[in-house]
């Protein structure tokens, strides 16, 4: 598909550069099922999330926790700054790199405190293999300790970062260190909210995908199919398994808390509608026409002009429909991407699509 489909204009007013607050304050849009996008259109607050679910539907969150993964430092008299995006090892990073033309293969670039990293290996568009002079838990230590969060380019901040995203850019759920990006639906979860589902009658599970800095990489291809995913590693659990098959089995929905979530659940998800439990990397790239396998309802953020996520969820819900929605959003004041507000998405059935099968995996 052409690239040029996923393009809408966006004011720069309209991206967040700090979350609501409370969390569960956020806008909620509503999109229901009219394949024309027209008319089906409802305007919530997240806080009432609970009213749109059913009972014995299931819920379920990214248990990922993002760490400081940006890091500043010199190769000799050059300063240098490194995002880390996909662990390949205890003491190893791909990471990208700025200005990358200035390292080569056996540069040690130096941060404070005696902590270090080798530069073993070059790749394209500023990508590099970093080993760090320690592993494991001492090198999550360190990145603790120097790290910065890593914000996506659109939300402004200083060089160092500001303290409050330290906090605001972690979900309730939190719990496995290792994305360099946050899975931002979950961002707007509370407590309350949390009470509210139960009370309803939804159940939650968890699983995780460390989600990679390449989530935020322009499309710079003119069709899809000429896009290449930075793979992701996750886990799906018997335990989550088990949790979800049982729900779909007794008519339940299975929803799917952000983007990440899905593309996990989709691709461990068989043939057959039933969730494998999974442990690896995944690099599925949803684009309309994709035959989703488990998921009936997303919750998701506002997402970037000609992105894979805008791909995704147009694949998901039409993609006629989310660009009404969007315009919508925009007209009404709407927050977008990270730290913006939500929508609520059923998915469409394949004819609503409005295109053939183009989902590919890797």
């Amino acid at each position: 598909m052409k690239v040029d489909l996923f393009d809408f204009d966006l004011p720069q007013a309209c991206i967040a550069q700090h979350p609501a607050s409370p969390r569960d304050s956020a806008r909620l849009l509503v999109v229901g099922n009219d394949a024309q996008g027209n008319g089906d259109l409802t305007d919530q607050t997240v806080l009432a999330l609970a009213d749109c679910l059913r009972q014995g539907d299931v819920c379920v969150f990214n248990d990922t926790r993002v760490i400081p993964a940006r890091l500043r430092g010199q190769r000799g008299d050059a300063n240098m700054e490194v995002t880390l995006h996909k662990q390949e090892g205890p003491a190893t990073w791909l990471a990208f790199a700025r200005p990358a033309k200035k390292l080569n293969v056996d540069d040690r670039i130096d941060f404070a405190d005696g902590f270090h990293a080798t530069v073993t290996a070059k790749g394209l568009g500023g990508e590099v293999t970093l080993a760090f002079d320690r592993a494991g838990a001492d090198l999550m230590a360190a990145l603790e300790s120097q790290g910065i969060m890593p914000l996506p380019p659109y939300i402004k901040r200083a060089k160092t970062g500001e303290a409050e995203d330290r906090e605001d850019y972690q979900t309730l759920f939190a719990e496995r260190p290792g994305a360099v990006a946050a899975p931002t639906a979950g961002l707007h979860f509370t407590e309350r909210m949390l009470k509210a589902i139960e009370e309803r009658g939804v159940k939650t599970a968890r699983v995780t995908l460390h989600v990679g800095a390449g989530t935020f990489l322009p499309v710079k291809v003119d069709d899809t199919q000429d896009h290449v995913m930075h793979a992701e590693w996750g886990e799906v659990s018997q335990e989550t398994a088990d949790t979800i098959n049982q729900a779909r089995a007794t008519g339940g929905r299975v929803v799917a808390v952000g983007t990440t979530s899905l593309r996990l659940l989709e691709s461990a998800a068989a043939d057959d509608g039933t969730l494998q439990p999974f442990l690896g990397d995944t690099a599925i790239f949803i684009t309309p026409g994709y035959r989703f396998k488990i998921v009936d309802v997303l919750m998701t953020n506002f997402h970037l002009p000609r992105s894979t996520l805008f791909m995704l969820v147009s694949a998901f819900a039409g993609l006629e429909r989310m660009h009404a929605a969007y315009q919508h959003a925009i007209k009404t004041g709407y927050r977008f991407y990270s730290y913006g507000d939500a929508c609520l998405l059923t998915r469409a059935t394949q004819e609503n699509t409005g295109q053939e099968n183009t989902g590919k995996d890797a």
